[in-house]
């Protein structure tokens, strides 16, 4: 096994710093993986064909270092150079981008408030099975589109006792700048794979001996305190999107049908409230 490299220490001594290349104008080529990052659509498509991610934030940013994952290149205002210097020092042949922050901003599409940003190599994919069979809790997400509530997501299974995370093929990519910057990082820590075959899967995880539980309104539904109460020894939560929650297809697979009782007529939280509370009521005792 690799050893992973150890996390940079803010503040460290620093005695050698790779040569920045100081950007002129937002046409830069060499800069292109930091090219309009507002664009969603577009970050969408190239991030993952390119086999990269957007770190955005010191702290972001050295959480995926600490994770293993490789830098392919810094790029950050000048200001930024002496608070990000231990980590610099510690890739000295890995590119690093300087510039004004107008010139940033145009490259971006937004200001840099939060300091550095670096395109960092996707780690590569993780099996199902083997992830499967080292975890006791799971959390599947379906279809979940909003990049906000996915980070949100997984900073609740990191805190929360959850082993591992599963997107299904239509759910927004966790590694997306957004998705990254709410989790704080914690999408690094949490292991996660994206199911090819939906809902064909969810009969892998049951086979692995996992009972599934899917989080949705209907009459057979059972309230999660019942759940909790069985103390599975393997549990996955099967989460719906924003709005329609799950599909008809989950609900019908899924071993059993759970609700969150609820007060004054509410129905339903949004899918990122909802997974911490069933996180925090079926987590494990022992």
């Amino acid at each position: 096994m690799t050893a992973r490299p150890e996390s940079p220490t803010p503040g460290a001594p620093v005695t050698d710093l790779p040569q920045p290349v100081r950007l002129d104008t937002a046409e830069d080529p060499r800069v292109d993986d930091y090219a309009r990052l507002t664009d969603v659509r577009l970050r969408r498509r190239i991030e993952p064909e390119r086999g990269m991610y957007i770190a955005e934030s010191s702290k972001v940013l050295r959480r995926a270092l600490a994770a293993g994952h490789r830098p392919r290149s810094f790029f950050m205002a000048e200001k930024w150079l002496a608070e990000m210097a231990d980590v610099l020092a510690a890739h000295p042949d890995v590119p690093l981008y300087v510039g004004p922050d107008a010139v940033l901003e145009q490259i971006t599409g937004f200001h840099l408030h939060r300091g550095a940003l670096a395109a960092m190599q996707r780690p590569e994919p993780v099996d199902l099975d083997r992830l499967l069979a080292g975890a006791r809790r799971v959390a599947i997400l379906e279809d979940v589109v909003d990049h906000t509530n996915v980070g949100a997501v997984f900073r609740s299974a990191a805190a929360l006792g959850v082993d591992a995370v599963l997107v299904t093929p239509r759910c927004a990519d966790p590694l997306y700048r957004r998705a990254v910057r709410v989790s704080m990082g914690t999408v690094f820590q949490v292991p996660w794979a994206r199911l090819e075959h939906w809902t064909g899967d969810l009969q892998r995880v049951k086979d692995a001996g996992f009972t599934t539980a899917a989080l949705a309104l209907s009459e057979d539904s059972v309230p999660l305190d019942e759940l909790a109460a069985r103390r599975d020894e393997k549990l996955a939560l099967v989460l719906g999107t924003e709005g329609d929650g799950l599909s008809a297809a989950a609900v019908h697979h899924a071993d059993l049908v759970v609700r969150i009782p609820m007060s004054h007529g509410v129905d339903s939280l949004n899918v990122a409230a909802a997974s911490a509370v069933a996180f925090w009521e079926t987590r494990p005792r022992s």
